[in-house]
Formats: C-alpha cells, structure tokens, sequence
C-alpha cells in the first residue's frame, strides 16, 4: 500500500548475512512455538474431533452444555476446529503447536514481504514485533485471521505496485477465510478502508490536480481502481458461502457487542500498563513514533489511514493490538532500514568496522539465545509429548480431572464449572455436559442468560446460589479461595469430595 524510497544504506549494512538471518528465524520459531494455554482450545479440538467422527457433519445445537442444549450454535472456525483435530489425532498436541507456530510465523513473514527492505531488516522487525505478540501467540483460532490479515496487506501492496490482476486472488481468499475464523470481518474492514481512502485521494485529485506529485503512495485511477472495487464486492458476496449464510454476520455481531465481553473479559479491556501485554505495546508504539519522528518524511495518506484506524482499535481492545502489529510491521522495517542507513551516514564506518559491526551483533544475538537456553523447547516438547504432567503446573484442574475419572460415581450428571475451565472440561472429560465455557457470552433464551447467571453465582458477593436450583446443577468444580467456595464449604446442602491447591468438588447432600 505505499511507494517505498530507495535504500541509502551502505551495502555491507543491508546485505544480509547467512549468520545473523539464520539467528533471527531461530527467534522467531521460539517465539511461535508456545505451548497450549488458551482456554478456548479444549472446545475447539472437541468440536473438531467430533465433527471428524461424525461425517463432518455440524451440530444445529449446543451439544456441550445441559444448561442451553437447544441453541442455535454457529461455529464461525468450523473448518480451523477441524485442522486442529487432524493435527492431533495425527501427532498429539505437538502438532497443534506446530500448525499454529507455523500460521503465525508465516503472518509476519509474508507481511514482512510487503516491504522492499533487504532480508535482514524483515527478520529483525518480525522478530521484535513478535515479542510485542507474545501473550496473544500460541494454540489460538484467532492466529488464523493474523495470516488472513497478512496475505491480504501483501496482494493490497503488489496490487498498488501495478499487478491489478492480483484483486482476482482476493475473493477465494476470503472464501476460506470465512470458513476458517470469523476474524475475516476485520479483513473486510482493512480492505474497505483502504478502497474508499483511495477513492477519496483519486476525487481529491480532480480538485487539486498538483496533489498527485505531493503524495508518495502511488495515486490509481478510477480505470485502475476498478478492479478492486469489483474484487471487494465479490469478497463480501464469497464470504457468505458457509455452512451458516448470513446467519454468520448475526453471530459476529452479537458476540462484538456483547456486553459481558466488552466488561469482564481482559482481552476486551483497553490497553493497560497495568499488564505485560499492555507495556510491551506501548513500548512498541513509542518507538515506532519516535522512529516515524526522526527519519518519515513520507506523504502516505493511505498508510496513514489504516495506522491510525487500526491503533485506535488496539487502544481501545487489547485483543486488536496483533492486527496493529500486523499492519504496522513493513513500516517498523522500513524505519530500521532509515536508521540504519543514517547511523552509517554519521559513522562512515571503513569495511573493516562494518564487518566488526555485523559479527558482533551476530555473536550478541547468538548470546542471547544461549542465555535463553534450550528450556523453552524442552517445555514445548512436554506440553506437546506429556500434557497431562505439563497442566499439572498450571491452573487449570488437571488433578481433579484424574480423580473425576476414577471417582465418575461419586459426582453428579449437571456440572456447574469455571469460565475459564468450560473449553479444558470439555477436552479431558468428554463425556460430562458442561455449565459454560467461551462460545456462549452472548446466548440467551427466554429467563436463561446463561453469562448473566453465571455472574451471579460466581462473580458477586454473595454469590446467588439459586442459580444451581434453577439449572438442577448436583455438581461443582470451583476454584480455591474464591467466594463461591467459600459459601459452598458453610452450606449444608452442599459436601465437599475432594480438593486440591486448585480447585474443590462439591456435590449435592442427599436430601
């Protein structure tokens, strides 16, 4: 989407070097490979594996939960649950890793190449970018739109570099892309945000016929633009070729205008300093302004539509802050390249410091890695080859769950569970209806609010205890040291069977 001025860096500057590059792409798998936290996960491998046994064939309702059995479920990552279900029963967890390691490198690399800036700058930008990225990577259907996203910055660049025939790739792109996650909603955004943005620079230039020499962005034509005006329209219309239409959009909308997901969960939240993911970003933002003040000289009116939009989304929902770091990566690239090419300006450095230069970044960047260790792979491979003993030092009920399974007599038929536990139940007990998990923020049917019941019960103080009489729960899985586990240890109708540092299980006195 820009026109990019020739590099001024000195050749051994921007010649890469087999070293250095070879470092960085061990980075960045580093940073692509992380092990399987997401809580959504259990339910989307449970949903994939069913689908599989099943002929491929989707449930019309909930086939999870006793608590809304007769919804209308829309699985807008239909196809992805059914990629991750493949991969697992194939090579275990290990190979979900690696798909979605390999989907998110493959995101910032292929935006990366948007860009004209020697390999090196790429690696490096990509490889920073993604330690921005590091609490949003890992075993996440939402790693799919990133490299929607990234496929569609690459063609939206090659097609303003004059391969116009390039819009025709657009709309079986968003054909799979609709049937593999839901984010392809944001790619329609990016798209229609550039189209229009364009259009309104080729209007302006009937008022202003001298603006086209001010702007550094190519300025088409309206013959030009054509195209992709053509190719966006065939894009929306590809998008409804799924297996639910365009009950699909309904579903979207209702899930981004939820308010319990807007208020409660962290991932909606604006960005905080308060949190790791939230300094990280800030501190990639005030550099790539810093940068963008000492050496962007750039009239890129296009480029600064979409960085503008896409930061103010990522401001105000933390979960956008990868779209940002997507759309944003060829411009961190090209500012190293500027940097760069000024500092050897300054320095004027002799061949011989040059190569001083480049080996010893190198040897630092080899250091670090050393300094990293080999203990990252080795938890990766654990949480891969051995989840059971890897859940084990984390917080989710990976001990309970074992007892369950020798002890299924001793608890009841109608669980009521943690939010963030509903996916994970879903994975390792298979066969038990849970209360909620992460599909069902926004379902509601007559007095059954599902996320506004769970609330009271497990959110308020004190809990609303009638929500269990309401759905006939006769079990609960509840976290140590929380209200509602502290209620249901003082209340006679309740007993407890088991605990642990985790969780307890209590089940219903006979009456």
């Amino acid at each position: 989407m820009t026109a990019h001025p020739a590099s001024h860096s000195q050749p051994l500057f921007t010649l890469p070097t087999a070293a250095l590059n070879s470092l960085l792409v061990v980075f960045i798998a580093n940073f692509t490979l992380q092990p399987v936290t997401e809580p959504d996960f259990g339910w989307h491998l449970r949903a994939g594996l069913d689908m599989i046994e099943q002929g491929w064939a989707l449930p019309k309702v909930d086939p999870y939960s006793h608590t809304m059995p007769d919804w209308a479920w829309i699985e807008h990552a239909w196809l992805t649950d059914a990629l991750i279900a493949v991969c697992y029963r194939g090579s275990n967890l290990l190979g979900v890793i690696g798909l979605f390691g390999a989907i998110a490198a493959g995101a910032w690399i292929i935006t990366s190449c948007s860009t004209r800036c020697p390999a090196s700058y790429k690696l490096v930008a990509s490889t920073l970018s993604l330690w921005v990225a590091l609490p949003f990577l890992g075993a996440r259907t939402q790693i799919v739109t990133l490299l929607g996203l990234a496929i569609l910055v690459y063609l939206l660049e090659r097609f303003r570099d004059g391969e116009h025939w390039i819009s025709w790739t657009i709309p079986p792109l968003f054909l799979l892309w609709a049937n593999l996650h839901g984010g392809f909603t944001a790619g329609l955004f990016l798209l229609g945000l550039v189209v229009i943005t364009s259009m309104l620079i080729r209007a302006g230039c009937l008022w202003w016929p001298n603006l086209t020499d001010r702007i550094d962005e190519r300025v088409l034509s309206w013959l030009q633009l054509r195209p992709l005006v053509i190719a966006s329209g065939a894009a929306v219309v590809a998008t409804l070729v799924n297996p639910y239409g365009w009950k699909l959009y309904g579903e979207i909308l209702d899930s981004l205008s939820n308010r319990f997901m807007l208020d409660f969960l962290q991932e909606w939240q604006p960005v905080s300093l308060a949190t790791q993911a939230g300094r990280g970003f800030v501190m990639y933002l005030v550099a790539l302004v810093a940068a963008m003040f000492l050496g962007y000289r750039q009239v890129e009116p296009i480029r600064w539509m979409v960085l503008v939009v896409f930061v103010v989304l990522s401001l105000r929902h933390l979960r956008n802050v990868p779209l940002f770091l997507i759309v944003s990566l060829p411009l961190f690239a090209e500012m190293l390249e500027t940097g760069v090419a000024r500092f050897s300006g300054w320095v004027q450095p002799s061949v011989r410091q040059a190569r001083l230069g480049l080996l010893g970044l190198t040897l630092a960047a080899g250091l670090f890695l050393v300094w990293l260790g080999p203990d990252h792979l080795r938890h990766i491979a654990q949480a891969g080859l051995q989840p059971e003993r890897y859940y084990e030092e984390t917080s989710y009920p990976i001990e309970a769950i074992q007892w369950v399974r020798t002890h299924h007599d001793q608890v009841g038929q109608r669980l009521f569970n943690d939010y963030a536990h509903g996916g994970f139940l879903l994975w390792w007990l298979p066969e038990e209806k849970i209360f909620i998990d992460g599909r069902m923020p926004a379902w509601r049917i007559g007095d059954r609010w599902l996320v506004k019941d769970y609330a009271a019960m497990a959110l308020t103080d004190p809990p609303l205890l009638t929500v269990l009489d309401k759905y006939a729960v006769d079990w609960v899985i509840v976290r140590r040291n929380t209200v509602l586990h502290q209620v249901l240890a003082q209340q006679s109708a309740w007993r407890r069977i088991y605990e642990d540092g985790k969780v307890a299980i209590y089940v219903r006195s006979p009456a």
